[in-house]
């Protein structure tokens, strides 16, 4: 037997008074959390959800995602978390596409409705059985005529519940990628998958019994969800729930709460370092105390960023590499080892990564190379997608990322940028995440993104949105001039647009997608 839910039930037997969840200024119990995943899969199993079954779950940071995440992992099915920004019609299509039996969706706000998306969504499924409404709180009616709610469910259920046995190949999760090339591909993940590399994490973050996590990356998406929730739960840890990411939230959080952990991805960062306290309502000092590291994912966290963090908080802050279909960790920065800033790092135990040309053969060291990997963290594979599957292995039993990077001599990674984000301007090879890099070494450049635009005369020219510091005024002739004398010819941005913010999704990343289609109607 091997069921990922053993992550919280462990910690919930040995330490049941201990303080698992704290969400606005709440405390609850390993032993009260507990008691609540056991009557979600009574419910379920009450319901007639098996062993198999999948239960699709959109939920903010809140304490009821560990909850019925937990729940239904111990009732056998399996978990298909959601986007919380999904509209209705993309809600259908994750659910017929994962073929869930069950739904669970948070009501939402006057800004997110997300129970009326998920309750359109569903009914255009015709073959999801079951919706359950999460109210804000469980006694509360369901704000939909004639749907039921989560609290309706759990009611009188029992607290005990014997968790259904699965084995380590069975399907834990279907995570669903961000489908950035057509439509969103559902990740087959195991239990033996998830459990592992959240043991990984554990020990990659070095995580005592006293550690206490502060969570504002979307639990719907892997890293929060492993390297960090199931990370800490498995350690017996505290976590702070944030549903929304703000550098107030999060300040208050530290503070308050004395943690010890923080993990974002770069955008994150870049607003904590940015944030100016006018009000002097944060120690940094005090904070800097108790915290003791920094994890960053998602994408590529600039030097100058990691410079301004690691000096104004004063702790290591630690890359790593990973995707939805990897579990997620693959590479990292090890607390042990000499660390690289830029770099993704080196393999985690159990984990092997190289890197190839076009024709699948290896690339020489210093070279630039797609990044491949196989071991204990890689997906079954795209759930009902074969041919997605085919294309990611390519025949052979190495998953295929998509992202370009290169090794030193001494096996540390680092990343160049997606395949697909490359541009190639008068046969020349230009990565964006170089310019960017550049450009935030600007004295009045916060923040960079770059893109390749069609060109008659070069294939592509190269176009940079930025976001100036708060109070510095620059014009964009000004930056490409700067740009001029810090690169090649072939690489400084031509065009330069000046914005007050990038588009962003849910998790952080900047939408280059989007910048790419705005451009394209322009």
């Amino acid at each position: 037997m091997l069921n990922l839910a053993t992550i919280f039930d462990y910690s919930a037997k040995n330490y049941p008074q201990k303080k698992a969840i704290i969400f606005a200024n709440k405390h609850f119990s390993y032993a009260q959390v507990n008691s609540l995943i056991n009557q979600i899969g009574n419910g379920l199993k009450n319901s007639g959800i098996k062993k198999g079954d999948k239960v699709a779950l959109s939920c903010p940071n809140l304490p009821y995602f560990p909850i019925i995440y937990y729940g239904i992992l111990k009732a056998g099915a399996v978990v298909v978390p959601l986007n919380v920004l999904l509209k209705s019609r993309e809600i259908a299509y994750h659910l017929k596409d994962s073929e869930a039996k069950a739904y669970f969706c948070f009501q939402g706000t006057p800004d997110l409705p997300m129970a009326q998306e998920g309750f359109e969504g569903f009914r255009a499924t015709g073959t999801c059985e079951n919706f359950w409404i999460i109210t804000a709180d469980p006694a509360e009616p369901s704000p939909i005529e004639g749907t039921k709610t989560m609290g309706m469910l759990i009611s009188k259920q029992s607290p005990e519940f014997d968790m259904v046995q699965t084995h380590p190949e069975d399907t834990a999760v279907i995570l669903y990628t961000s489908g950035t090339t057509g439509l969103p591909k559902g990740a087959e993940l195991s239990h033996s998958n998830m459990i592992m590399n959240a043991l990984c994490s554990r020990e990659l973050l070095q995580l005592t019994y006293d550690d206490i996590h502060t969570i504002v990356l979307p639990l719907f998406h892997s890293f929060g969800q492993t390297v960090q929730m199931n990370a800490a739960f498995s350690m017996g840890n505290t976590v702070v729930l944030i549903p929304r990411f703000s550098s107030e939230a999060v300040l208050s959080a530290m503070q308050d709460e004395n943690v010890t952990v923080f993990a974002g991805v770069p955008t994150m960062y870049w607003q904590l370092l940015a944030y100016e306290d006018k009000d002097k309502k944060y120690d940094i000092q005090k904070i800097s105390k108790t915290l003791r590291i920094g994890v960053s994912g998602g994408a590529s966290l600039p030097l100058e960023i990691i410079k301004g963090i690691e000096q104004k908080y004063n702790i290591p802050i630690l890359e790593g590499y990973g995707l939805s279909e990897t579990s997620p960790v693959s590479t990292f920065n090890h607390l042990h080892k000499t660390r690289k800033p830029g770099s993704i790092g080196t393999p985690i135990w159990g984990v092997e990564v190289k890197l190839v040309d076009p024709q699948n053969k290896e690339v020489p060291i210093g070279q630039i190379g797609e990044i491949v990997i196989r071991g204990h963290n890689i997906m079954k594979g795209y759930y009902k997608k074969t041919e997605a599957t085919e294309e990611a292995f390519q025949g052979t039993t190495w998953f295929h990322t998509g992202d370009l990077a290169k090794m030193d001599d001494e096996g540390y990674f680092f990343i160049v940028d997606r395949v697909k984000d490359m541009i190639i301007r008068g046969g020349f090879n230009v990565y964006p995440r170089e310019i960017e890099e550049v450009l935030m070494t600007h004295p009045a450049i916060s923040i960079a993104s770059v893109i390749g635009i069609p060109n008659e005369q070069h294939g592509e020219e190269i176009k940079a949105y930025v976001v100036l510091k708060n109070d510095q005024t620059v014009t964009a002739e000004e930056i490409i001039e700067w740009g001029k004398k810090q690169m090649a010819a072939y690489k400084y941005p031509r065009i330069v647009e000046i914005r007050k913010a990038l588009p962003m999704t849910a998790t952080g990343k900047i939408l280059k997608k989007d910048l790419k289609v705005e451009t394209a109607k322009s």
